[in-house]
């Protein structure tokens, strides 16, 4: 089970094609706050049918993408 998998069921749900997320938002949906490990988890997401796509360090903000669409 990963530290991530909240996260990975929450954006499944989501169904839509693209969406962001704020570092915060991560925090509250996964109960961690992001960190560099995120790199190394991010490709668990596409068991659930989404990849991660631009991490805005100056954002702060996430962007996920139905694979596929």
């Amino acid at each position: 089970m990963s530290k991530y998998n909240a996260l990975w069921e929450y954006v499944q749900k989501k169904e839509l094609s693209s969406f962001k997320l704020t570092f915060e938002e991560i925090n509250d949906i996964a109960g961690i706050p992001i960190d560099h490990s995120f790199l190394k988890y991010k490709k668990e997401l596409m068991a659930y049918g989404y990849q991660v796509g631009k991490i805005s360090m100056k954002e702060q903000t996430v962007s996920f993408n139905k694979m596929g669409q």
